[in-house]
């Protein structure tokens, strides 16, 4: 990708946000990770937006990714969103951390237990809806410039002592409009949402690290489902509590 191309990128997105229409595609499809991500940090400064979260993947054998979520599109449980803000009306059960305390920017990576303590442990439901008029259609790093396809985020309450929890085999169930369509123990992706969470700090220790406060979701249990107006949303996590939201109608 030229600079000029990733110039064009970073501006086709921001505009994109700006006004809530939807792109067919960027100028030219990102080479790497690395390239994929600067786009992601240039749209973040273009717009002003302040960045209140994360999503993050570290599957095995492959390099971890991460997508900003703004501050503003972190919407509490149980929240109300339009559909108007994330037309594609994905939705994702999942668990979340928030961290407690800044993990700064540093050299040596963080290790696991680091990590643990400075963390509380949240459901949380993503809202999926990207700047494409199709984000499935779109190769992965092109996806992965637009924030991995984020469209909000939906926290449920902290729970502050969660080292006990065998968070591999928590029981999860979804209900669209109060009705199971989803029940079952474990789920995670890769069986350790912890682990992606550490992750996401070592992928930041060179962009200026992690900040209190700021939250890191870590994967689909659920499978990722589309919804529509109107329907009304839950996840709820053995233990953790639940997430809720309402798409209006």
């Amino acid at each position: 990708m030229t600079e000029q191309e990733l110039v064009a990128s970073v501006e086709l997105l921001a505009q994109a946000w700006r006004s809530g229409t939807r792109i067919e595609a960027l100028p030219a499809v990102p080479s790497s990770v690395a390239e994929a991500h600067a786009i992601q940090d240039r749209v973040a400064v273009l717009l002003g937006e302040a960045v209140g979260a994360f999503k993050a993947n570290a599957l095995p054998g492959q390099e971890p990714t991460r997508g900003l979520i703004y501050t503003r599109m972190i919407r509490s449980s149980p929240a109300r969103i339009s559909p108007r803000d994330v037309p594609h009306l994905g939705v994702e059960g999942e668990i979340a951390f928030r961290f407690s305390r800044d993990l700064p920017a540093r050299g040596a990576p963080y290790g696991r237990e680091e990590v643990a303590e400075a963390v509380t442990i949240l459901p949380a439901i993503e809202v999926v809806s990207g700047r494409f008029h199709d984000p499935r259609t779109r190769p992965p790093l092109e996806q992965l410039a637009d924030c991995i396809a984020n469209g909000a985020l939906v926290p449920g309450a902290d729970t502050q002592d969660w080292s006990h929890l065998n968070l591999a085999s928590l029981s999860v169930a979804l209900l669209v409009n109060d009705k199971p369509v989803l029940e079952r123990q474990g789920g995670h992706p890769t069986g350790d949402p912890l682990g992606v969470a550490v992750a996401l700090v070592n992928m930041m220790r060179a962009a200026g690290g992690v900040k209190e406060g700021q939250i890191v979701t870590t994967g689909s249990w659920t499978g990722l489902r589309f919804l529509k107006p109107g329907d009304h949303c839950t996840v709820q996590f053995e233990t953790l509590g639940a997430a809720e939201v309402f798409f209006d109608g």
